[in-house]
């Protein structure tokens, strides 16, 4: 994976390596991605946010820690580099079924929630989000209210 992860980032055009391979990586770097950027939405991506997002891959995707850890890393890196959300979500949209995508909406209000408040700015995300990926506000709004029941936090 971290070979994988180096040509994410590190491949060389000029020389016939493609700067990104298609795949199962790409799905891990743009889920966690739209989980990094939910947690810098409110300009502070805490410990909290941060812990929460290493459960949430390492669930959701089975990962060990090390390639959490170095998934975050790449994470953090691609979403500071990117101006758009669009290659994020297309990426999710085209690999997830429809559950998976509202359960990816589900971990982005798990992370939105986890320094106890929902900043405008992160609201806003997830509407976004949710609809570039196809997942009606309904369904977001139900996936908002269960994060909120299993974590017992007040809306």
């Amino acid at each position: 994976m971290f070979d994988r992860l180096k040509k994410v980032f590190g491949g060389d055009v000029a020389s016939g390596d493609t700067p990104r391979e298609r795949g199962v990586d790409d799905l891990h770097l743009a889920s966690a991605a739209l989980l990094t950027e939910a947690a810098r939405m409110d300009d502070d991506f805490g410990a909290d946010e941060q812990a929460v997002i290493a459960r949430l891959l390492r669930e959701r995707f089975s990962l060990p820690e090390d390639e959490v850890t170095a998934l975050m890393a790449a994470a953090d890196k691609a979403s500071t580099q990117s101006v758009e959300l669009f290659g994020f979500t297309r990426e999710i949209k085209d690999a997830f079924d429809h559950d998976e995508r509202i359960q990816m909406i589900e971990m982005l209000w798990e992370v939105v929630y986890a320094d106890g408040e929902v900043h405008d700015h992160e609201a806003n995300l997830l509407r976004r989000v949710a609809g570039l990926i196809y997942v009606s506000d309904r369904e977001s709004g139900d996936a908002r209210k269960r994060v909120l029941d299993r974590t017992g936090t007040a809306s």
